[in-house]
């Protein structure tokens, strides 16, 4: 992978915690070029660094009231790959993680209540081959939520 400089991680910097500033606010900032900040976004984003831009949107605004953690036992491990297709079919799982530790899978999922949830449970992801288990915890308050911080390569 191509190493990132100084300039990469000031631009990181600035747009993981606004990433609607004007790249001309971004140039200045950096002391460079309008150009030259659009082509590094784009060197970042064909490096896989940059993942993803858009907008967050707060479930709870939608009816989604309860965020949900999902350990998944599986009766294999490598069934990790099979019973993924079977979650991604779920539009309220956003995330799914393979563990180590007492889950195979650790999902996150969005429900409107308590119903819900359990109809996710018991009708959708229960339901799936291989799974042997499920523990649940629900999520009472998010209080951090934030990227990883850019550092630079003296620290």
């Amino acid at each position: 992978m191509d190493k990132i400089d100084a300039l990469d991680r000031k631009i990181l910097s600035i747009i993981i915690y606004n990433a609607r500033i004007p790249s001309k606010d971004v140039a200045e900032e950096c002391g460079v070029s309008r150009a030259a900040i659009h082509q590094r976004i784009q060197r970042l984003a064909d490096m896989g660094i940059i993942t993803g831009s858009g907008y967050n949107v707060n479930p709870k605004t939608l009816g989604f009231s309860t965020c949900t953690y999902v350990g998944v036992n599986l009766e294999r491990g490598a069934m990790y790959r099979d019973a993924l297709p079977y979650l991604e079919q779920i539009p309220e799982v956003v995330e799914c993680h393979y563990t180590t530790g007492p889950y195979t899978m650790l999902v996150k999922l969005y429900a409107r209540d308590n119903e819900h949830l359990m109809r996710l449970l018991n009708d959708r992801i229960q339901m799936i081959p291989g799974v042997t288990g499920t523990e649940t915890l629900i999520s009472l308050d998010s209080s951090i939520n934030r990227e990883i911080p850019i550092q630079s390569e003296q620290e």
